[in-house]
C-alpha cells in the first residue's frame, strides 16, 4: 500500500483541475489563491457549527463576485481551502470516484461560491450535469 498524497500532492492535483476546467470557468474565477490543509482550523469550524472536522472538506473564503462592488476598496484575493484529510477519507468511503474527480469536485463546489453561487445552487447544477 502507498502512502497517502501529501499536502502538496493534493496542491497540484487541485492546481491541475482547475487548468482543466473550461477557460470561460477560470477566467470569470480571476485572482483565486489555493491552499491545502489537514484540516479547517477549529476556529472556523466553530463559526460554521462543525462538530467533527472530517465534514468539512473546502472552504471559500472571500467577497464573492455577486457582491463586489465597482466602486469598493479592491477586495483580498478569494482563497479556496481544500481540507487533505476529509478529502482522503470521503474519497476511502466512497471508493466510486477517483481522487482527481473528488479534488475537480470540491474545488468547482468552492469557486462556485465566489461566483456568489448558493449550496442548493450548485447542487442544482450538479444534479444537472449528472
Amino acid at each position: 500500500m502507498g502512502l497517502a498524497p501529501s499536502l502538496d500532492d493534493l496542491a497540484e492535483i487541485a492546481e491541475r483541475a482547475f487548468a482543466d476546467l473550461p477557460e470561460g470557468f477560470r477566467k470569470l474565477a480571476g485572482e483565486v489563491v489555493f491552499r491545502v490543509d489537514d484540516f479547517a482550523a477549529q476556529e472556523i469550524l466553530d463559526e460554521m457549527g462543525i462538530q467533527d472536522p472530517f465534514e468539512l472538506t473546502g472552504l471559500y473564503s472571500g467577497v464573492s463576485l455577486a457582491e463586489r462592488s465597482a466602486f469598493g476598496a479592491e477586495p483580498e484575493p478569494s482563497r479556496v481551502f481544500l481540507y487533505r484529510r476529509p478529502i482522503l477519507d470521503e474519497w476511502a468511503e466512497r471508493g466510486d470516484v477517483t481522487l482527481e474527480e473528488l479534488v475537480t469536485h470540491v474545488l468547482v463546489h468552492e469557486v462556485g461560491h465566489h461566483f456568489g453561487l448558493s449550496d442548493p445552487d450548485i447542487e442544482a447544477i450538479e444534479a444537472a450535469e449528472a
